[in-house]
């Protein structure tokens, strides 16, 4: 087309009225040319495009009837400056169709969804050493992939999004699917269920992007970022009622100690509480602590850090804790290896042909839930129907606010940023300084009667 492309003057209204009938060109790069059309009613566009793939040696179009009338819009009608700018957008969206047709199966966003489903069920079976499915492959399975009816829950269908392709994905799209979600969806499980999307479609660009736009990622970017939050409306993260006293942490582990007396957990829940308790770590830090990460001689616990983020962390991170900790944990030390899981409880079976349970070996906590009937158990007990176990974490933080340490250190303790701390924990942060602040107070104002002399000014 590049050699052999005759142009003609069809760029006016005018310039094509001195034209007959026939077909005319204007070329809009090496390969593809806008074309109009005269007939004897009118004048249509049409786009045309060599075709580098197997076929015909040229592909077209239809973009629409001419305005021979004059050069500017109309209703239905196209000036040559609009329906050039469309016979663009269809070949640009042609080619990308072929590029990625020709590079193997087309990229949609059902199978960037499913790798990424499929790596993090992996990542998670090799974590706890048994087939498990992901928390992000169920919240995708549920509001992109669609599932099939299991048990009680009812089957789901697949999002409309799903089924288009990374190559001519839209920001509309991800708005689109954005806006279709359940009201009832709670904001921090919909910004969970976000994020992996955004990874899964950032991780297929990262594996194909010779096949992809390089725009991809901006489009993804906003189609999905975060939402602003009013911040009169906003909800903090920590309440008041979160915020326990020590004394009232010290009533949480009394009846943490007796509900597991109770319940002969032989101990291992009232470990796990007070581990919580003194070191402000989520459960799955907790969970993976060894026998070796209780360091008596240093007065610490060394708690790993969480498995959030994208890597780059040190390995654990040094709590210092009191004696009482460290003596409440030696039934969980003593006389075993260093490389033993720290917190144990006991697994049950059903005894064959009856409706009885028993014992049937030791093995590490595993879930967050294992912890939500005997919690239900131990705020009763407690006398705070409102305390959740995150509280724990929540007052170990302000703990440290108050403690005026440098908030640096009280986010490196609790595996957290600074940025995070400021954002949820403010309010006890401006607490903290204003104890500070008031301690830097001097009179200014000089007392009536006093022998102050006012210095002479120079000459001005």
């Amino acid at each position: 087309m590049a050699k052999t492309l005759k142009e003609a003057p069809i760029t006016t209204a005018s310039a094509r009225s001195k034209l007959s009938t026939g077909e005319y060109a204007r070329r809009l790069d090496a390969d593809a040319a806008i074309w109009y059309r005269r007939g004897k009613r009118g004048g249509v566009w049409f786009a045309r495009w060599r075709n580098h793939g197997a076929g015909a040696n040229y592909l077209q179009a239809p973009v629409g009837p001419a305005n021979d009338v004059n050069d500017k819009p109309a209703d239905g009608l196209l000036t040559f400056t609009q329906a050039e700018t469309q016979a663009r957008q269809i070949i640009a969206t042609a080619r990308q169709e072929a590029k990625a047709a020709a590079a193997g199966p087309v990229l949609t966003i059902r199978l960037a969804v499913e790798t990424y489903v499929a790596e993090r069920d992996a990542r998670d079976t090799r974590r706890k050493g048994r087939t498990v499915r992901s928390d992000a492959g169920q919240r995708l399975r549920r509001y992109v992939l669609g599932q099939d009816k299991r048990g009680k829950q009812e089957a789901v269908p697949a999002a409309p999004l799903a089924s288009i392709g990374l190559h001519e994905l839209k920001e509309s799209d991800l708005l689109t699917w954005r806006k279709g979600l359940p009201e009832e969806l709670k904001s921090s499980t919909e910004q969970r269920l976000i994020n992996d999307l955004k990874a899964a479609l950032n991780g297929a660009y990262a594996a194909h992007r010779e096949r992809l736009d390089p725009t991809l990622p901006a489009i993804i970017k906003h189609g999905l970022k975060a939402e602003k939050v009013d911040s009169d409306d906003a909800a903090p993260l920590a309440r008041d009622n979160q915020i326990l006293s020590a004394a009232q942490v010290g009533i949480i582990l009394a009846a943490a100690r007796q509900i597991d007396t109770e319940g002969n957990w032989d101990g291992d829940l009232f470990r796990f509480v007070v581990v919580l308790a003194a070191t402000g770590a989520r459960f799955s830090q907790i969970a993976r602590m060894k026998v070796g990460d209780v360091q008596r001689g240093q007065g610490r616990l060394m708690v790993p850090s969480s498995r959030k983020g994208r890597g780059g962390k040190i390995a654990s991170t040094p709590h210092p804790v009191g004696n009482d900790v460290l003596d409440a944990l030696l039934p969980a030390t003593t006389g075993r290896g260093n490389d033993e899981n720290l917190l144990e409880r006991w697994r049950s079976k059903q005894v064959a042909g009856s409706i009885g349970w028993e014992r049937a070996g030791r093995g590490s906590w595993q879930f967050a839930s294992e912890l939500q009937r005997p919690w239900q158990e131990i705020r009763k007990q407690a006398k705070m129907p409102a305390v959740i176990p995150y509280s724990l974490r929540h007052s170990s933080i302000v703990r440290g606010i108050r403690a005026n340490l440098p908030i640096r250190l009280v986010a490196a303790l609790h595996d957290t940023s600074v940025p995070m701390i400021e954002r949820h924990y403010g309010r006890w942060i401006a607490d903290g300084l204003e104890d500070m602040a008031a301690a830097a107070v001097v009179p200014l104002l000089p007392q009536e009667g006093s022998n102050i002399v006012q210095m002479h000014r120079g000459a001005e």
